[in-house]
């Protein structure tokens, strides 16, 4: 059985048939037999004795594309000429590019935009640092650091192969939030060395964006950098990842009328995102939570030695549960999953309460089936973008990024967090709360505005109390 089509693995097929035959008409129909999906059929050129035509398919993934192509070559009369990966094509020398923002039209231009006129620039930057803000593309600039050590759902492939993931980040906070991102990827894997590292290249930033760091070592380069550093130091992975959580979950518990302090939740997954999520749904007011990793319900009778570990035995399962995590689930209100592929089924849904919400957010493929979870659940969510109430980090890096560099903060906490979180989950209307809608689209046209209002905000409020 063919996987599902879909945008990332389109080709286009450029191949020659004869005018006026039936071979035009057959494109479409094998493309279709063979699992795929025609979207584009353009004529490239036109010559008495053929057409050339440009073919664009969905496909299901390589090898799926490939068995469409050899389909196309089998029909009679069509000659394949190229097959083009859209999605490398795309990739090409890369996504992003740096442009001045001044035209350099004559010796004037250079005098200002150079030397010798930049040396004032350097002089009044020496005598106040802070004018580095003003008067350089600090102001606007944040650092998209990685080492390659956790990519994606590929592993550890190491910062070349990172490089594109990073340039696609850079391109989104462009995109969504109007800010200059760099990426960094770095040669080596040592904590030192990347603290050091990325320490010595901030006069140049006034944000840094840890992405695609493996736990636990994620955990001590942000706190190392956070202690270090005067601007706002933030791990996606961790915290975009919790915010979205958050704001999907406020609503969630809207459609199912409970509210944050009544419920159980049930959250399986202690790392990098994890914890993340618990700290900021306990901020957020969560009182009953239980956490569950490879050996099962994390509690203090457990005796763990894991820093990350022990402070979560101290902190959730006020019951005192244990066992598994087929034996946390029995009437919880909520599952959050940042894990692993097929842990829980529909029985075990059907054994959580009433009005029962899961978030099966492992990528690409969640803790359950979501046609199976909607089975019994009344609100279903996962990292995936095929299916409705997609929990994406988009929602909340570029506008927490931007109301950050707009207030010149020079820290992030939890409160910044929840008000990002409140303001994604603010986009989805009274009137437009479903079950299958719980959050908004990443191209909502309000929606990274609208965090970067609410972040600015409590950020300015934060320095006014730290100076008061």
């Amino acid at each position: 059985m063919n996987p599902s089509p879909n945008i990332s693995h389109s080709i286009t097929v450029r191949l020659e048939v004869p005018p006026g035959g039936t071979a035009v008409g057959h494109l479409t129909t094998t493309v279709e037999s063979a699992g795929g999906i025609v979207t584009a059929l353009d004529v490239a050129a036109s010559r008495s004795d053929a057409l050339r035509i440009d073919l664009t398919i969905a496909a299901g993934d390589t090898a799926h594309a490939d068995r469409i192509v050899d389909a196309l070559r089998d029909i009679p009369d069509v000659d394949v000429k190229k097959v083009s990966d859209r999605t490398f094509l795309m990739h090409l020398g890369g996504v992003i590019e740096t442009a001045s923002k001044h035209p350099l039209r004559n010796r004037d231009d250079l005098s200002m935009v150079y030397t010798p006129g930049v040396a004032r620039i350097c002089q009044a930057i020496a005598a106040d640092r802070e004018d580095a803000r003003r008067l350089t593309v600090k102001r606007n600039s944040v650092a998209v650091v990685s080492d390659g050590s956790a990519v994606l759902g590929l592993g550890n492939i190491g910062p070349h192969a990172a490089l594109p993931v990073m340039e696609g980040k850079a391109a989104l906070f462009k995109t969504f939030g109007a800010i200059d991102a760099w990426p960094l990827c770095l040669d080596t894997q040592d904590v030192d060395a990347i603290v050091e590292t990325v320490a010595a290249v901030a006069p140049g930033f006034a944000g840094i964006n840890l992405e695609d760091i493996s736990a636990p070592r994620c955990f001590e380069i942000e706190k190392r950098l956070r202690e270090r550093l005067d601007i706002p130091v933030f791990h996606d992975d961790q915290h975009g990842t919790a915010i979205v959580v958050l704001a999907a979950l406020r609503n969630a518990l809207r459609v199912v009328e409970k509210s944050l302090d009544e419920v159980r939740v049930v959250l399986v997954g202690a790392g990098a995102a994890g914890t993340a999520i618990l700290r900021l749904l306990l901020g957020a007011g969560l009182r009953n939570v239980v956490v569950c990793d490879i050996d099962g319900v994390v509690s203090t009778a457990r005796g763990d030695t894991d820093p990350t570990l022990k402070w979560i035995g101290e902190n959730t399962n006020p019951e005192g549960l244990s066992g598994t995590l087929r034996d946390a689930l029995p009437g919880a209100d909520v599952f959050i999953g940042v894990s692993a592929p097929g842990l829980i089924g529909a029985a075990d849904v059907a054994k959580m309460a009433d009005g029962a919400v899961v978030f099966a957010l492992a990528n690409p493929d969640p803790e359950i089936d979501p046609s199976l979870a909607r089975e019994h659940a009344t609100v279903v969510a996962t990292g995936r973008s095929d299916y409705p109430n997609q929990i994406n980090n988009v929602l909340a890096f570029p506008g927490i990024f931007r109301g950050l560099l707009d207030a010149h903060a020079h820290d992030i906490d939890v409160p910044v967090l929840i008000a990002a979180a409140e303001a994604i989950a603010a986009c989805v209307e009274d009137e437009e709360l479903n079950a299958d809608y719980i959050v908004p689209s990443v191209f909502h046209p309000e929606v990274h505005h609208r965090v970067a209002e609410s972040v600015e905000r409590v950020a300015r409020e934060q320095l006014r109390e730290s100076s008061s």
